[in-house]
């Protein structure tokens, strides 16, 4: 058979290429090695299995998992506007940033961290998530390349207070994950910077060595004076998977902790939503459809599914198309339910034209003008920048 796509998005691999004929049992197994459990063949290209499922019926299939859980929920509090938010939000995620690349740099030069430090950012983040998630969230998704490891980090703490917030958990419980997750790739200042920021696919050793970061992160927080120990879950499973495919101790979904389980889950949705020197990032819509696909082996099915209600079935940053056949991004959440949020108007899809900026709360529409969302869109095809459009002032 021919693969078209290992389906491992959430991994790096050994792999030289993601597109290869099978022609050994040696690459079999060395797909197995890497928790691939399903993947996509190319019939035009190797031999067919006629029993399997299309892509477009996979595809199809997950959608209609994606409305039916994003259906039992409504969208989230928000005591604070976003238009009001904005600006706090702005301040806190530069200090965020400011403040891993600080840490990582003391790290680097073996210099002892401390909370003391770490503690004012997570509360004010704290805060903002529970005044109006969308304006944390919103800058998540306008990102630099040569800033990933220290955006990563801060997105992922973003994710994961913004998930605890919608589990219901303690206050202070939701900031000491804030902690882990801020913190949770800060072993990676360990890895060489040829390996970590590496153009193409790493060979088997090298993958060994970055999968090392981990250990790093775990050892790092360890002799932290007073780190607590749902921070430390955070950083030293978030790459341990439900088959216990993951690493760096292969545990099994029962083992790990619920911050590793959650951890493992927002962990990979920024990570393949992030433009990369070697791929391209996912739409948003589109990577919340393949954490659920990969949900069957890889993380805990119920949590996705939770992850799903909180950020949304279409969340910030998304393209969608509208049925009036205007395009728009998502700027918020729905505010009574997920499939209405509120959306910014950018083009006339029919003459492909641009419009005058719109800002249009799909849950508030008089009788006389209901627009409703048909579908998710690439930004490639139709050349629309949502990090562009999100930075535009509030109308």
């Amino acid at each position: 058979m021919y693969v078209q796509d290992l389906n491992c998005g959430w991994m790096d691999h050994g792999f030289l290429r993601s597109q290869f004929a099978v022609k050994s049992e040696a690459a079999l197994q060395q797909i197995l090695r890497t928790g691939t459990r399903e993947l996509y063949i190319d019939t035009d290209k190797g031999l067919d299995l006629p029993t399997a499922p299309t892509d477009t019926e996979v595809i199809a299939g997950l959608e209609e998992e994606l409305i039916e859980i994003a259906g039992a929920q409504s969208g989230a509090e928000r005591p604070v506007s976003l238009a009001k938010e904005r600006a706090q939000a702005k301040r806190i995620h530069n200090e965020a940033i400011n403040l891993v690349s600080g840490l990582m740099e003391d790290v680097r030069l073996g210099q002892q961290i401390s909370l003391e430090r770490a503690n004012p950012v997570i509360s004010e983040m704290v805060g903002s998530i529970f005044r109006n998630q969308n304006a944390l969230m919103g800058l998540a998704r306008i990102r630099r390349m040569d800033r990933y490891t220290f955006e990563h980090s801060v997105n992922v703490s973003v994710l994961m207070v913004s998930f605890a917030r919608s589990l219901g958990l303690d206050q202070t419980l939701i900031h000491e994950i804030g902690i882990g997750a801020l913190l949770h790739d800060i072993g990676k200042t360990l890895v060489p910077n040829e390996i970590l920021n590496k153009p193409g696919k790493l060979t088997d050793e090298e993958f060994v060595v970055m999968r090392s970061h981990v250990v790093h992160s775990r050892d790092v927080l360890s002799s932290i004076p007073g780190m607590p120990a749902a921070a430390l879950a955070v950083a030293a499973e978030h790459h341990e998977r439900a088959d216990a495919s993951g690493y760096p101790d292969g545990k099994r979904l029962d083992q790990i902790t619920l911050f590793g389980k959650m951890a493992s889950i927002v962990d990979v949705y920024d990570a393949i939503t992030s433009d990369r020197v070697y791929h391209k990032g996912m739409e948003p819509h589109q990577a919340l459809r393949k954490v659920l696909e990969w949900s069957s082996h890889h993380f805990d099915p119920q949590l996705v599914q939770q992850f799903i209600r909180c950020v949304g079935i279409y969340p910030v940053g998304t393209l969608v198309m509208l049925e009036s056949k205007r395009l728009a991004v998502v700027i918020e959440a729905g505010r009574d339910e997920l499939f209405s949020p509120v959306v910014r108007i950018v083009m006339d899809a029919k003459h492909r034209r641009y419009l005058p900026i719109q800002d249009l709360d799909l849950s508030a529409q008089g009788r006389g003008g209901k627009d409703r969302i048909l579908s998710a869109e690439s930004t490639q095809r139709w050349r629309i920048d949502p990090e562009e459009i999100l930075q535009m002032p509030l109308r």
